[in-house]
């Protein structure tokens, strides 16, 4: 018996979109919350997922935020969430990574396609 198993990283982006002041630029903006996991697949279908961390992307200026572990969780349930900046830890500002929108890889500035996935970058 054969047994095809693997261990991956995932990124899910959430559809719902936030409208927030950056407390980096200070600007009024869009929000785009999405989660990173580790996922054990078995036969090629996931079956358990672990290392959840949420994060939140702003579309002013590309900073992204650690979003408070409890907050993620009722927006990957569906609620409507309120998101201050006391729930937000910045990780890195966007001025000097660019990252892939759907996939979540780190590309060049001048890019204006993904190298890994092929969509188009903003």
């Amino acid at each position: 018996m054969f047994f095809i198993m693997g261990i991956t990283e995932g990124r899910k982006r959430f559809d719902q979109l936030l409208s927030i002041i950056c407390p980096h630029c200070g600007a009024a903006s869009r929000a785009v919350v999405y989660m990173t996991y580790t996922c054990l697949s078995l036969f090629f279908i996931p079956t358990f997922k672990w290392n959840k961390r949420y994060f939140v992307e702003m579309d002013c200026c590309d900073t992204v935020y650690i979003l408070n572990e409890e907050k993620g969780k009722e927006i990957a349930a569906g609620k409507d969430v309120v998101i201050t900046a006391s729930d937000l830890t910045e990780m890195n500002s966007g001025y000097y990574e660019k990252r892939c929108p759907d996939c979540g890889t780190v590309v060049d500035r001048s890019f204006e396609y993904c190298p890994r996935c092929g969509r188009k970058l903003k």
